[in-house]
């Protein structure tokens, strides 16, 4: 199976497992990544996901071009179909760490913008190459690397297709950290454990807080902001968290 879904706990691993290919995704593999998106989802005991590529060769280098660019050229294939993969309109709010080894290129550098924290290699490379071929990024990123990272490091990362290191990446706030290869599973591994061991409901509100409210206006954020908070306040994690605390202040 080109996808891996695993779980360890709390932790949901999904990884791209087609090292021979440079983790190239294949339209079986665009619809297997969805759909473990959309498990993690809706698994309870899952609370937070780790997103890494097979091997140090690579993260993953997008679509296998042989596969679907003729599929898309014909007009026979919807992208939209791949929009779970690339975690467009699936509430998915458990919070996910990217784990980057080797090339991030195309649709991969695509899915990595739908995680939430990156931690790279000191010797990944990136890059959105889709303007030498003649088409765009339209997996996610149009939107999304704008309101990331601002609109002068988005428009050259967009429009020159140039490569760039993870140095590069970590100075345009694309990545969180940049460490040896060696330790990045390990370090995405504990971020994401770390996570796990928060209340779900409060991480799960402040990413879903993060993805929803950003585009509104300020009154009407400010008001979905405030019902975002009353449904934390009054639940469960809520009132076991208010209780420990009480305890540890009357020792």
């Amino acid at each position: 199976m080109a996808i891996d879904f695993r779980r360890d706990g709390a932790v949901a691993t999904i990884r791209i497992a087609r090292p021979e290919k440079l983790n190239a995704l294949s339209l079986a593999m665009y619809q297997d990544l969805g759909k473990a998106f959309i498990e993690a989802a809706a698994d309870d005991a899952i609370r937070s996901i780790v997103l890494a590529g097979e091997g140090e060769r690579a993260f993953c280098v997008g679509a296998d071009l042989t596969e679907s660019i003729p599929a898309l050229a014909s007009d026979r294939f919807d992208i939209s179909e791949w929009d779970p993969a690339h975690l467009k309109n699936v509430p998915l709010y458990k919070p996910i760490v990217c784990a980057i080894r080797g090339l991030c290129i195309g649709g991969g550098f695509e899915i990595m913008l739908a995680t939430d924290i990156r931690i790279a290699a000191e010797d990944a490379v990136f890059q959105l190459p889709e303007a030498v071929h003649g088409f765009v990024p339209a997996g996610g990123t149009l939107v999304r690397l704008i309101r990331q990272i601002g609109h002068a490091h988005a428009m050259e990362i967009l429009l020159t297709a140039q490569r760039f290191s993870s140095s590069e990446m970590l100075a345009k706030g694309v990545v969180n950290r940049v460490l040896p290869a060696a330790e990045v599973e390990p370090a995405a591994m504990e971020l994401a454990e770390r996570m796990a061991a928060l209340s779900p409901s409060a991480v799960q509100t402040i990413k879903q807080a993060a993805l929803t409210l950003q585009d509104l206006p300020y009154r009407e954020a400010f008001a979905a902001e405030a019902l975002l908070g009353q449904r934390t306040f009054t639940g469960e994690d809520a009132r076991r968290g208010l209780a420990a605390f009480a305890t540890r202040a009357k020792r």
